[in-house]
């Protein structure tokens, strides 16, 4: 068996911040559970400034304002900009129903880079039942073109789940002619909300030719194409580049780096509207609470962190797979399946081929 040895903590690449939990909509795959608030515990503008600037003094990292639904809260555009003169790269994830003219202005004011909105469906109907409100399809494009009309990059996310995946194709056909900078998939994890829809995740068949589809696709359209809670993204990546005799080589900086699998804990963490940080938002370990520590100590110092970036003590046959540093596996489905967030990723059909080195 290959040794892979732990890694020493290095800056962080990107940080998500769940500014508010509160939301406009109540779609059925959100971790968060999020209703319109107010939520007690929520960070203060205050907090939220210091919270960036320890977040600089450890790195510059993509810093991903999200939610719940972002423009909810008041001070949103207040942090965005302090983000930005800190030397933050600041983006957004927001769902586009609330995007007026003035939003627009305001987001491009603030310095952020991108904004994300998601889309689940390729028509109206389907991506209205998924995100349990009608007519927020119609909203969300509306609030795309403002944002076009503004001069604000944006990307599309789109959870993949057995209601849309024979859609995948038609909806990366829409967001491409809808003019996005790129199309970010999210294959689902279920916890918080989503443990509901467990019976919508595709099993590893499934998740394997989405991938290979992805991968292909990456080839065919003008845009940024990438795979998020997808790890095993980054084997197919690496295998099929070894059929056509190609090597991967990828830039590791700007909004769309592709740099590894699983980052959570890695090169990736999550802090939530409380201010605890986590792995990520769907391994809900509390690692640290920056009301009481600063991101450095919990970044540099968490066991749970220390534990995820020790590659050598993956379990099962991620432990074993020649793959294990560029992929990983999902920890939080494995946390999900088992109770043990260092145990094999559930819904991976990829053998190990022992003391093979690829990568």
């Amino acid at each position: 068996m290959n040794r892979v040895h732990p890694q020493e903590s290095s800056a962080p690449r990107l940080v998500a911040w769940e500014v508010t939990r509160s939301c406009n909509l109540n779609c059925v795959h959100c971790r968060a559970a999020a209703e319109r608030g107010p939520y007690p515990g929520e960070l203060s503008t205050e907090k939220g400034f210091e919270i960036l600037d320890q977040i600089a003094d450890v790195g510059k990292p993509i810093v991903i304002l999200t939610g719940g639904e972002p423009l909810l809260r008041k001070d949103i555009f207040d942090l965005a900009l302090h983000g930005t003169r800190l030397g933050l790269r600041m983006v957004m994830a927001i769902n586009g129903t609330l995007v007026t003219p003035e939003i627009a202005e305001k987001i491009k004011a603030s310095g952020i880079q991108r904004v994300s909105v998601s889309l689940d469906g390729a028509n109206a109907e389907d991506h209205d039942r998924f995100r349990k409100v009608q007519g927020a399809y119609r909203s969300s494009l509306q609030g795309i073109e403002v944002l076009k009309k503004a001069g604000v990059e944006f990307q599309a996310n789109t959870t993949i789940t057995r209601h849309n995946i024979e859609q995948a194709q038609d909806i990366l056909d829409s967001v491409i002619r809808m003019g996005a900078a790129a199309h970010h998939i999210f294959l689902l994890v279920p916890t918080g909300r989503a443990k509901e829809l467990t019976n919508q995740e595709i099993d590893a068949l499934e998740y394997e030719k989405i991938l290979l589809w992805f991968n292909d696709m990456q080839r065919k359209v003008p845009i940024h194409l990438k795979a998020t809670c997808a790890p095993h993204f980054y084997r197919v990546l690496r295998q099929e580049a070894h059929k056509r005799g190609e090597k991967v080589t990828y830039e590791t900086h700007g909004l769309d780096a592709v740099t590894r699998g699983c980052l959570g804990g890695i090169s990736f963490c999550f802090v939530s509207y409380e201010g605890i940080v986590q792995p990520c938002g769907y391994l809900e370990l509390n690692c640290g609470d920056l009301k009481g520590a600063t991101f450095r100590e919990v970044w540099e110092n968490s066991g749970v962190f220390r534990k995820l970036r020790d590659f050598s003590a993956y379990q099962g046959k991620c432990g074993r797979c020649e793959y294990v540093k560029v992929c990983g596996g999902c920890r939080a489905r494995a946390y999900e399946g088992t109770g043990d967030f260092m145990a094999e990723e559930p819904l991976c059909m990829y053998q190990p081929a022992r003391g093979a080195g690829h990568g």
